[in-house]
């Protein structure tokens, strides 16, 4: 308990000295964020090697291919490029079944590690929480749990309610822990503007075991969704999708979300942006027959992909810090 009190101190202290120091925009500003982004992940360290009591039940293989991961890439760590880093580490998931639900399996939450069984969200999670760890010279299965929680969860604390169940929320929580950033600017190709209306879960209750049963954490969620109502993002509109400009502006291993049209929502698939001669593509874990129901760098390029569901609108897009 003492460990973790520090650990959210330390946070916080960060975030308000962030906070704080609002100077004039300058060249610099984007080096003293930078600077503060990587105090941040310090704080990610985990001295003492322990696992968390909630953790729930994993498998010997993903805690072993875990160690396997950092310990290959944290000594290659100066001679890869960051985007060459997330790209290796995505592509050790290709061929992983997709398989949805996995943090959902128990009848309260726990902190989930299954690397054999992945969905778009889950995917994106593991691959951020291992590039994390390996640019920060951690490799141990602790290191890599810890790192996953605080990812995954609104403050790094481990509830249902907590977890970042929208990705708008996983955004602008991991964002405001100096983990990745939000890139929304230049205009164009960001021409467009989301106003959020995301009530999918405290409508749809029944539909998740944890809710269903559970009318105080609806209105919990519901409360969280209301107050994100509202707020209005910058996106890249299909249209845009074939633009020159995005070589520039979107750089391999970004994380791309697919903005959506559909009622109650605000994307519906993520995955990771991979340039390819012929364009973007996305690596991704997919749930589609003709992609074997697993994790993919299809050879169909994004804006042919985007084109298939007329609910595709256009992308947000995050990078990695």
């Amino acid at each position: 308990m003492m460990k973790q009190k520090y650990f959210f101190i330390g946070l916080a202290l960060l975030a308000l000295s962030a906070c704080g120091a609002k100077a004039e925009r300058n060249m610099n500003e984007y080096s003293e964020a930078d600077s503060i982004a990587m105090a941040r992940r310090d704080s990610l360290v985990v001295p003492i090697d322990t696992l968390p009591s909630y953790i729930d039940t994993y498998t010997k293989g993903d805690s072993a291919l875990v160690v396997q991961i950092l310990k290959e890439y944290v000594p290659q760590k100066k001679t890869l490029s960051h985007e060459q880093l997330i790209l290796r580490v995505a592509r050790h998931f290709l061929g992983v079944p997709y398989v949805a639900h996995t943090l959902d399996r128990n009848d309260e939450e726990r902190l989930v590690i299954n690397l054999h069984e992945l969905d778009c969200t889950t995917y994106v999670e593991t691959v951020t929480a291992l590039v994390l760890c390996i640019e920060q010279g951690l490799t141990r299965f602790s290191d890599y749990v810890h790192t996953l929680e605080v990812i995954r969860y609104r403050g790094g604390k481990m509830s249902y309610t907590n977890r970042l169940h929208y990705f708008h929320w996983w955004l602008q929580d991991n964002e405001q822990k100096g983990l990745v950033r939000e890139i929304n600017e230049p205009d164009p190709p960001f021409t467009a503007l989301q106003t959020l209306k995301i009530n999918y879960m405290s409508l749809n209750a029944k539909a998740y075991d944890m809710l269903k049963d559970n009318p105080e954490r609806v209105e919990e969620i519901k409360a969280l969704e209301d107050k994100t109502n509202g707020t209005q993002v910058k996106y890249i509109p299909i249209g845009q999708l074939r633009s020159p400009l995005l070589r520039n502006i979107i750089h391999d291993g970004d994380i791309i979300a697919i903005v959506t049209n559909k009622r109650e929502l605000d994307t519906t698939h993520l995955g990771f942006a991979v340039w390819h001669k012929d364009g973007l593509h996305l690596m991704n874990a997919s749930s589609l027959r003709r992609n074997g129901n697993q994790v993919v760098e299809p050879s169909e390029t994004f804006y042919d992909y985007m084109l298939s569901r007329a609910s595709n609108i256009g992308i947000r897009v995050a990078r990695i810090l």
